[in-house]
């Protein structure tokens, strides 16, 4: 029994920090610590030392749990006991921090669907007119306004992300050769190529996603001016913006059909040309 205290004490008196690596006789009055279960040169470190480890390691967080590095042991961290008036901020405090992203979410979300409420209003007016769509606003339940405004530009970017024009243009190269009339309005659509060129992913890119939601957006305004220089002898401005967007529609598609199937063409009939071979001086 005497030998094993004498042997702890002299474990004691050798003891080192196993963060800066100083003994006893380097500072007497530091305070020692061994909070794990670490045996040899890492079982004592500076009190000091490790204070200022941990902090390092939770980086502003002091809930955060802190293990030794050699053992994995949890160190056993307790602070003073709070006051009645702190124990009340700090809770306070906490639940703000948990409840923060819920809330910040909650204000993104609901403003989101405010402007798409806003939005679907003003499409209202541009489409059936100012006074006449604010007609029909106050004589609708305010419960399906409610619904119905932000479904409006939902719908508008969910139509315009159906690629019409891709399927329309398969048909053609299908059974374009047995339409003489097509092959006269877009020449080449028919002709044979000598390979199928990769076609790329059109949702695949950023710029194809950002050209969708402006489009979509902005498609009212365009059926709406359209509708206006082309069938400004329509009476009803319902009606001559139907008409206005199906024209834009219809016209903008046989244009971006021709484009792609030359940019097909084009690719097709992509060929790689041999090296050039330096000229013998």
């Amino acid at each position: 029994m005497a030998e094993q205290s004498a042997v702890a004490m002299q474990q004691i008196l050798d003891r080192s920090c196993w963060v800066c690596f100083a003994t006893d006789e380097d500072d007497r009055t530091a305070e020692w610590v061994q909070p794990c279960r670490c045996r040899g040169s890492t079982k004592w470190v500076h009190q000091s030392c490790l204070q200022r480890w941990v902090d390092e390691k939770q980086r502003g967080n002091s809930t955060a749990r802190v293990a030794c590095p050699q053992c994995n042991a949890e160190y056993l961290i307790v602070f003073p006991k709070l006051g009645p008036v702190v124990y009340v901020l700090d809770l306070a405090d906490r639940l703000i921090s948990k409840a923060g992203p819920f809330a910040a979410a909650g204000i993104m979300v609901g403003s989101i669907y405010w402007t798409a409420v806003t939005y679907g209003a003003v499409t209202v007016m541009q489409v059936v007119g100012h006074k006449e769509g604010l007609d029909v606003m106050e004589r609708a339940d305010p419960l399906f306004l409610l619904i119905g405004l932000p479904t409006i530009p939902v719908m508008l970017i969910l139509g315009k992300m159906i690629r019409w024009e891709d399927y329309v243009l398969r048909l053609w190269r299908k059974y374009s050769n047995k339409l003489q009339i097509l092959n006269s309005i877009f020449p080449g659509l028919g002709c044979p190529v000598p390979r199928i060129p990769a076609e790329a992913n059109p949702l695949a890119d950023h710029v194809s996603a950002t050209r969708i939601l402006c489009g979509a957006l902005v498609f009212p305004t365009i059926a709406t001016i359209v509708g206006k220089l082309m069938f400004s002898s329509v009476n009803s401005n319902l009606q001559r913006t139907i008409l206005g967007g199906i024209a834009f529609v219809a016209i903008k598609g046989a244009f971006k059909v021709y484009f792609k199937q030359q940019q097909y063409l084009r690719q097709a009939h992509r060929k790689i040309l041999n090296f050039p071979e330096p000229e013998e001086a």
